[in-house]
């Protein structure tokens, strides 16, 4: 981040917890601020805090592509290393990280993210209204997880479409890196297309996963240098480094992980290969689209279905608008925002 350019950024020690709740705020020019809770352990506040404006930065990007109604924000707690929190800890967390935003007067509502779960989200509920991804049959959206996979299913269509001229995935040559409550059913997915798998995970025990959908087995130190079609980021962020770029062997790169880009710069060194770089943001709208549709702005599901499938749209015309104007996929994209910002 070159520059300081959020609207608000809070931090405060929860008075339960003892520990550093921090909520920034990167724009409500389009409507409230919305981002995820992340329960995560860091070195210490400032790594945090250096999360929390990144990716609150990234879903006001997410959510003008997407053409939602809102702008960008983030929950971060840190944990620090080695921490485990028990329920009665749990709870006084959640409840302080509530207060913080029922203290921002509606600017943010938060859902959940690395570390947080819709559970959480109705303990967060208690105590102030501004929440999404509740539990259903508490009258929320529920897991985001799946409407994120459809999403960056109809987002890896698109992709494949511009590779080789036709959107079915059948006989694509994928590698998921990272199976977890999106990378997991995403994979299923892909598999049920008939795509050609690969998957990898840090948890050995995935390999049983593998196994299931006849998919092979890679090793993490191995899975983003795959001779495959398509790259899938699936994980956490910041894997496409300047170090691994000479290192790639696929041809484009689409999935749901967030700030996969370790430096912006990334961007044009993967163009200067030839890679097709398809925004995080972009391809992994999907859970966000939903819960926002449904729980905040009160569309039904069926709506909310039919706007995750639009991302395969959204990401032709990405593509195409690249390709026409010379441009990264990313440059297309941030010009894209910043347009219906201003506008």
């Amino acid at each position: 981040m070159s520059k300081f350019d959020h609207e608000r950024v809070v931090i405060h020690t929860g008075p339960r917890s003892g520990l550093p709740v921090i909520v920034a705020i990167h724009s409500t020019v389009l409507g409230q601020a919305v981002g995820g809770c992340r329960v995560w352990h860091y070195g210490d506040w400032h790594e945090a805090l250096t999360d929390a404006l990144r990716v609150s930065a990234g879903m006001t990007a997410k959510c003008a592509v997407a053409g939602l109604a809102n702008g960008g924000g983030k929950t971060v707690v840190a944990l620090p290393n080695g921490m485990r929190l028990d329920a009665a800890q749990r709870r006084n967390l959640l409840h302080d990280v509530a207060d913080v935003i029922e203290s921002l007067d509606g600017a943010y509502a938060t859902g959940p993210d690395v570390g947080t779960t819709p559970v959480d989200m109705a303990v967060i509920g208690d105590r102030t209204r501004h929440v999404f991804c509740r539990p259903q049959e508490q009258g929320g959206s529920g897991d985001s997880s799946p409407h994120t996979a459809a999403g960056t299913l109809a987002a890896l269509r698109a992709t494949r479409r511009h590779l080789h001229g036709a959107s079915k995935l059948q006989g694509c040559r994928l590698a998921v890196v990272g199976l977890g409550g999106v990378g997991e059913k995403l994979a299923r997915m892909l598999a049920a297309e008939g795509a050609q798998l690969q998957v990898s995970d840090i948890d050995q025990a995935k390999r049983v996963l593998a196994d299931q959908l006849g998919a092979a087995w890679i090793d993490p130190d191995e899975a983003l240098t795959q001779d495959v079609d398509i790259l899938v980021p699936a994980a956490l962020g910041g894997i496409l480094t300047q170090q691994i770029i000479p290192r790639l062997r696929c041809a484009a790169i689409t999935g749901p992980a967030n700030n996969q880009l370790a430096t912006p710069e990334v961007a044009e060194l993967l163009h200067q290969r030839g890679i097709l770089w398809v925004p995080d943001y972009v391809a992994g709208a999907g859970g966000v689209i939903h819960a926002l549709t449904v729980e905040l702005h009160g569309g039904t599901r069926d709506e909310a279905a039919a706007r995750i499938l639009q991302i395969e749209n959204t990401v032709h015309t990405l593509l195409a608008t690249a390709a026409s104007a010379g441009i990264t996929p990313a440059q297309a994209a941030l010009e894209s925002v910043q347009h219906r910002i201003k506008t």
